[in-house]
């Protein structure tokens, strides 16, 4: 388990690096990390865009290319298309996001016939560290799914409980967020979350442990959860934290960045590989960060396969 994203950044490059289609790869903040990724050995790019705004990018920041690494590509959702074939034919790891929106990265990997489909719904997972604290958490899914029903959110479970496991956390301790602890008919988020616990009780959601619904205060300090009678493994000791629907977990994540002054890299689980779909306002360390667990997590998947 790593104590820090420092951490999973080493242990990312040691794993020997990865290939990352990148969609309309015409992004100079895009490129800006995939520069800094091959400088810090963490692997190499097939760069699917505008190949004249590449060069010119490419050019003005130093980022040196090799013959055939670009498929030029102007129209950003045929850059999509074309950007899912290196997967599909195993000469790639990775999918990132350049300048295109998300909406029309999703539905290139959601394509019947040529995208990425693994049976299970797509949902973002994101790895935080926060000071004071000293170890990694996780929490799911501030980006992609508005309102997920009770099916939606097993799988949420699963797509950030398989991210844990990857990082070295064997048995996760997960808290399912809502307003408070009891099972409240008009508060349809407690009575998920308690479904949610019972399908983990009976090992329909498995690798971890599920408690909820619970409020945010009893997994971060002993003190509220025996206020409430609360005695469970997640507190003061949670790592996944799952929020009832994508406005409160967006609200946590940006408390995580500017209130707490955390870090944080970011996925999408879901499809055959790793999704590494962030905004354009991230930092190039998130986005370094967001590959080397993208490496990590496809890395897990190696392993478990040649068992």
């Amino acid at each position: 388990m790593y104590s820090n994203l420092g951490e999973s950044v080493s242990a990312a490059r040691r794993c020997g690096g990865a290939r990352i289609a990148v969609v309309a790869a015409h992004d100079p903040d895009a490129l800006q990390a995939l520069k800094l990724a091959q400088e810090l050995g963490l692997g190499d790019a097939i760069l699917v865009g505008n190949a004249k705004k590449i060069c010119a990018n490419c050019e003005e920041i130093g980022f040196a290319l090799t013959k055939g690494q670009i498929i030029d590509e102007p129209d950003d959702v045929a850059a999509a298309r074309r950007a899912m074939a290196p997967i599909r034919e195993a000469k790639a790891d990775l999918v990132m996001k350049g300048k295109i929106s998300t909406a029309s990265l999703v539905r290139a990997v959601l394509d019947r016939d040529s995208g990425l489909r693994a049976g299970r719904l797509l949902s973002q997972v994101i790895v935080f560290e926060i000071p004071g604290f000293d170890r990694l958490m996780l929490m799911s899914d501030a980006a992609i799914n508005i309102a997920p029903t009770l099916s939606d959110k097993a799988d949420i479970c699963r797509n950030a409980i398989s991210v844990a496991h990857a990082i070295g956390i064997e048995r996760p301790n997960v808290a399912l967020l809502c307003a408070l602890e009891m099972i409240n008919p008009d508060m349809p988020a407690t009575v998920d979350a308690a479904a949610l616990t019972l399908k983990n009780r009976r090992g329909q959601i498995d690798g971890a442990f599920l408690e909820g619904p619970v409020a945010l205060d009893a997994p971060l300090n002993r003190f509220a959860a025996e206020c409430k009678g609360i005695d469970s493994p997640i507190v003061e000791n949670t790592d996944i934290f799952i929020a009832p629907n994508i406005e409160a977990a967006n609200i946590l994540y940006r408390a995580i960045l500017y209130f707490a002054k955390g870090d944080s890299g970011g996925l999408v689980l879901g499809a055959r590989v790793p999704l590494i779909l962030l905004s354009r306002a991230e930092s190039p360390e998130t986005k370094i960060r967001s590959i080397s667990l993208g490496i990590l997590i496809a890395d897990a998947r190696r392993r478990s396969a040649a068992e």
